[in-house]
Order: C-alpha cells, then structure tokens, then sequence
C-alpha cells in the first residue's frame, strides 16, 4: 500500500512539472454586455408609500368587461376616490379608495350599498391619500 501511494504522489509530481499554461479567448455578441449590464441595474421600489388602511370591495368577476362597467359606473358617481383593478387569477376585482380609518371606509361603503349591494371592507395596503387643494 505504501508503494502505491509513493508512485502517485510521484505520478502526481510529474503532471504537474509537464503542464502547460494556456489562454482562453472568449469569442462573444457585444450585446451581451449590454443585456448582463442591464439585468444588473437595481429595481427601485414602489414610487409611491403605502401604510396600512381600508378599502372598499365592490366587485369581482372573471370577464374584465363586467368590472369595468361596474368601474365606470362608480367613477361617474365618485370622481375623487381612486380605484383599482386587480387580477386574482381567474377573477378581476374591484377595489376603491385609500382610507386611513376603517370609519372613513364605512362612510363610502354606505353610500354604495344601493348601487352595489355586495360590496365590503378589507384592511390592506394602501396609498398615500390624495390632498385635494382647492
């Protein structure tokens, strides 16, 4: 056992003083550099702040048609409060509003009830409120 390990470790030495070194040339699309300096660039977060608060739920559907009538339905009435569409496969849903306080929420929500029966508060993320300078 010893004369193995002898004759490959001197085996081992004689590959070693018989290497040679080389150079490797990478033959490349200058567009690549571009596309990895590209992947690089940081993503910046969300451009506007979020805190916790209320929104309203009017509607959910899976046909976009049906949500955006219902959206436009309730712009015409609310031309102030944002709203927003959000896609929870398979359904489109229909939230308004950015209320700091669940009364603000359930002040709007009672002022929709006759034309959205269904509609209900969920506490989420919300944006910055708009400031109405008048």
């Amino acid at each position: 056992m010893k004369n193995f390990i002898l004759i490959f470790c001197i085996f081992l030495l004689s590959i070693h003083s018989f290497s040679q070194n080389g150079s490797v040339e990478i033959i490349k699309d200058v567009r690549i550099d571009g596309l990895i300096r590209k992947q690089g660039l940081a993503v910046p977060p969300a451009t506007s702040p979020q805190l916790p608060g209320y929104r309203v739920q009017l509607f959910f559907d899976s046909d976009r048609k049906e949500v955006d009538a219902a959206r436009s339905k309730f712009v015409s009435s609310f031309p102030k409060v944002d709203s927003y569409v959000i896609y929870n496969a398979p359904n489109y849903i229909l939230k308004v509003g950015d209320f700091r306080t669940l009364l603000e929420a359930e002040k709007v929500k009672g002022n929709l009830t006759k034309d959205f029966p269904t509609c209900f508060i969920v506490k989420e993320m919300i944006n910055l409120p708009r400031i109405d300078q008048e």
